[in-house]
């Protein structure tokens, strides 16, 4: 038994063993278990409190998608890109990451020596998350801060709008500021067009990836520019502006008025005297209004294309007499009335209409409201509510009213596209999309007799648009001319004028209509003066010389194409079209 009792003791220690330690690892498993969900529990608890900070996606309060976004370029009418976006880097700083500030300060102004240092350590200094230091830099730039390795700056890529020709459109285009977002002409217009409109006219301009086709020709835009330009030299004016239209579709071909600035540098466009005198200028049209009074009267039936009219004398109003510049003192016909520019043959024909007719068609004209037009620098023009006779009178030939180049263009357009009043436009459209936007504002009849008196005024001796016809034969143009004193000390000064010229062309089947103006004109030469026929007159010619072959006019020398303009009543009594 001793032996038997012998053989089973190693047995029992080696199973109380055994379960020993089976219970400390069943033990360490449970702790391990333990530790594991503890740490679960941990990770999951933190990834929640991550979950619920709202991450700072704002530089300085503006959210970095709107800082990097780009704008969509623009075009014109034949592709030529107008404006684009480039990407440029700009530097900011995260203060509370900024080891040593003086040291930061010192090394930035290594490379940017044009930061002020106190402005640069206030920056740097405080716990925000980010600051701007520069804004818009040059990759080389960008390249020689990185090597600086200072902590907590660095750089975002943001958009940057440049504009390839300058200023050549500059006042269509108007500028961006820093922040990329539109501040004047078509930029500003179309950041503020409506979501509707968009999607009304299933364009997306706001889609970087969808180019904005503007109605401007490039082509016609450059040489509108240089004349305008050349202007300011040839007659040493003070300013000059020209704009030209599409008569059928109301597109906007060119655009521009000096002195300008460069888009690129937007800061230029706040130097005195660089508005936008086609939209935001008003001013006393001149004789060019005269256009306005023959259209209305012959409109209302008032006088006829062959009536006559006593210019012998002046017209009394009270103690003043209103005369003619160059009077004929005789007996005038309504074509000479408007071929000689005869102040009181243009009275006698708004007596005829009436002196309250007259100021409902100016309404229907729309002389006394902002042109509906993208363009947000626009004045509201100046024109009088009710006239008296003496105000009819002068409003009659374009004093004692002021209204834009603009509102003289949209009028034009309308006496020679067959009568219709059709908003201009900077955007693309057919005549399929203009002609539901027509509003007949005369009959065709008329419109008719406005493109013969017109062109009477150019190819006619004696008529104020001959030397613009010299230097367009061929194109078939005319217009009429407008020599309009300025105010000076609440008098009108004969040695400071603005002259105008508005025609179109060509007028045996009109395209375009355009108004010229300069601002306080000297004569070129010895030979020549002041008045709008030396330079706004020429200024036209020269510019339809250059830009109707752009345009797909050809000139043509027939001589039948002008008898075909004269009214038929005209011929018979005046065979020659006189």
């Amino acid at each position: 038994m001793a032996v038997i009792g012998d053989r089973f003791v190693p047995t029992i220690a080696l199973e109380g063993t055994r379960k020993q330690r089976g219970n400390l690892t069943q033990a360490r498993i449970r702790w391990m278990i333990l530790a594991v969900v503890m740490g679960l529990g941990l990770v999951s608890g933190r990834l929640v409190q991550l979950g619920m900070i709202e991450t700072d996606t704002t530089i300085e309060g503006q959210a970095r998608d709107v800082i990097t976004a780009t704008r969509p370029p623009i075009m014109d009418r034949n592709g030529l890109e107008m404006a684009v976006d480039i990407r440029v880097p700009s530097l900011f700083a995260e203060p509370r990451r900024i080891i040593d500030v003086e040291e930061a300060v010192v090394a930035l102004r290594s490379v940017l020596p044009d930061l002020d240092e106190t402005w640069l350590r206030n920056r740097l200094t405080g716990d925000q998350g980010f600051v701007w230091v520069k804004r818009e830099l040059t990759p080389a730039i960008q390249d020689a801060i990185m090597r600086l390795g200072i902590p907590g700056i660095d750089f975002i890529t943001e958009s940057k709008r440049f504009y390839p020709g300058m200023n050549e459109a500059a006042h269509i285009l108007g500028s961006t500021n820093v922040d990329n977002q539109g501040i004047a002409g078509i930029e500003r217009h179309m950041d503020s067009e409506s979501i509707a409109l968009l999607q009304e006219l299933g364009l997306a301009r706001g889609n970087a990836l969808t180019p904005v086709e503007l109605s401007v020709d490039m082509r016609v835009q450059h040489v509108m520019h240089q004349e305008v330009l050349d202007a300011m030299t040839r007659y040493q004016a003070i300013a000059a502006a020209g704009v030209m239209m599409d008569i059928n579709t109301g597109e906007i071909i060119a655009l521009a008025s000096v002195p300008d600035f460069n888009p690129n540098e937007p800061a230029s466009a706040l130097v005195k005297d660089t508005f936008n005198r086609i939209t935001s200028g008003i001013f006393e049209p001149g004789s060019i209004f005269k256009t306005v009074t023959l259209a209305g009267s012959l409109d209302a039936g008032a006088v006829r294309i062959t009536d006559e009219f006593d210019a012998r004398y002046g017209v009394r109003f009270g103690r003043y007499t209103i005369g003619d510049f160059h009077g004929k003192n005789r007996i005038l016909t309504l074509p000479e009335v408007y071929k000689y520019s005869s102040n009181i043959g243009t009275i006698r024909i708004m007596q005829a209409m009436g002196k309250d007719n007259f100021r409902e068609f100016l309404s229907r004209m729309k002389f006394d409201q902002r042109v509906d037009f993208e363009l947000p620098e626009m004045r509201v023009p100046t024109v009088p509510n009710t006239l008296s006779e003496v105000g009819a009178a002068t409003a009659s030939f374009g004093h004692g009213l002021s209204v834009s180049p603009l509102h003289m263009l949209t009028a034009y357009a309308a006496f020679v596209n067959g009568g219709n009043y059709i908003s201009p436009t900077l955007y693309k459209r057919s005549i399929a999309e203009a002609e539901p936007l027509y509003e007949r504002v005369i009959s065709e009849e008329t419109s008719a007799y406005m493109r013969y008196l017109m062109r009477l005024n150019a190819i006619s001796t004696g008529g104020s648009g001959s030397q613009m016809n010299r230097a367009a034969q061929g194109y078939r143009v005319g217009g009429k001319t407008g020599t309009a004193e300025k105010v000076v000390d609440g008098r009108y000064s004969s040695n400071k004028v603005t002259n105008f010229f508005a025609s179109a062309f060509p007028l045996d089947n009109p395209r375009y209509a355009m108004v010229i103006m300069v601002d306080e004109p000297k004569a070129e030469n010895p030979q020549s003066g002041t008045t709008a026929g030396w330079n706004a007159g020429t200024m036209t010619g020269r510019i339809v010389q250059r830009v109707a072959p752009m345009l797909g006019v050809a000139p043509d020398f027939t001589e039948m194409l002008d008898q075909q303009i004269v009214p038929p009543e005209v011929r018979r009594i005046f065979p020659e079209g006189y």
